[in-house]
């Protein structure tokens, strides 16, 4: 079933993990896990200046993010294999990404990053120098789904 935005919002606030697919130079699809923080209406993953997903956005920026949450197994009245379901929530983000290099977004983008993952820490500030030296991607969301079971 559907998910409502508010309920696409909050799956996305608390999800600590998302999976970030990118197409690799002979077109097949490269997917690794990432931290990352929605602001502005677009999502923002920080990591390392260098590496192949860095490689695949330069040469194709689509890309596509998915959040998942397994809430249980949904188990039929008699053991029965065939009548196992899950509960779950799922977000799919599709969009172009792009490495963000103007210091300003990318501190702003750094910092919606931190206070996900580190609320604790919100009244310190990010070092500039740190965030020359760390990759901001930035995805422009062209459509995103939300489903739920259970």
């Amino acid at each position: 079933m559907k998910m409502t935005e508010e309920a696409v919002s909050a799956l996305l606030a608390g999800a600590p993990v998302a999976y970030l697919s990118t197409v690799d130079a002979d077109g097949a699809p490269y997917t690794v896990p990432v931290h990352f923080a929605c602001a502005g209406g677009k999502v923002y993953i920080h990591g390392k200046a260098a590496g192949r997903k860095l490689d695949n956005l330069a040469r194709d920026p689509r890309v596509c993010l998915a959040v998942s949450e397994m809430q249980g197994l949904l188990l039929a009245d008699k053991p029965d294999p065939c009548r196992t379901n899950t509960a779950f929530r799922s977000v799919v983000i599709r969009g172009e990404a792009a490495v963000l290099t103007d210091l300003p977004r990318k501190l702003a983008a750094l910092r919606a990053v931190a206070d996900k993952y580190t609320p604790q820490l919100k009244s310190m500030p990010i070092p500039p120098a740190a965030a020359e030296r760390t990759a901001v991607i930035e995805i422009t969301i062209r459509d995103i789904t939300g489903k739920y079971y259970g």
